[in-house]
């Protein structure tokens, strides 16, 4: 049940700040918060992550419903109750998935704004953020497990 929580409060996040963007800014807009570190831009991104296949929203949506239920079968037929942060990652993963599929079902497109210019030079939002964290957790889990055979074996 936690999980539904944080699945559904994840794309709620991710939602209403790209629908706030949507509203209220125009395509290439930009608004400055941290001088020229951090702005808020809104960009029309009709591909994915770094701006590859763009108008492939065809492709990209089959390839990401695939995955969207690829994932929801791994969480509930292969996880284990003990693994607590894989079941955590995946749905980091899974809100990030299904909120960028929303956009473009709904949109035609997914709606980028986080545009931190003084270190990287791709926009985002917050699925990509989730999708990230998702990935982290999943490494930190292999580092963890490692150490944990390491430590067994002396």
């Amino acid at each position: 049940m936690r999980l539904i929580i944080l699945i559904v409060a994840l794309l709620g996040i991710d939602q209403w700040t790209k629908e706030l963007v949507a509203r209220s800014m125009s395509e290439g807009d930009t608004i400055g918060i941290l001088n020229d570190f951090f702005h808020i831009t809104y960009v029309k991104n009709h591909g994915v992550a770094f701006g590859l296949f763009q108008g492939e929203i065809a492709t990209i949506s089959i390839v990401a419903i695939i995955a969207i239920i690829g994932i929801i079968y791994f969480m509930i037929k292969q996880l284990k109750p003990h693994e607590v942060i894989s079941k955590y990652a995946y749905a980091f993963i899974l809100s990030g998935a299904i909120g960028n599929m929303i956009d473009r079902i709904y949109r035609g497109f997914v709606v980028d704004f986080a545009d931190f210019r003084g270190l990287w030079k791709f926009v985002f939002n917050m699925a990509d953020v989730w999708i990230n964290i998702g990935v982290f957790l999943l490494i930190l889990e292999v580092i963890i497990l490692e150490r944990k055979k390491k430590q067994l074996k002396n």
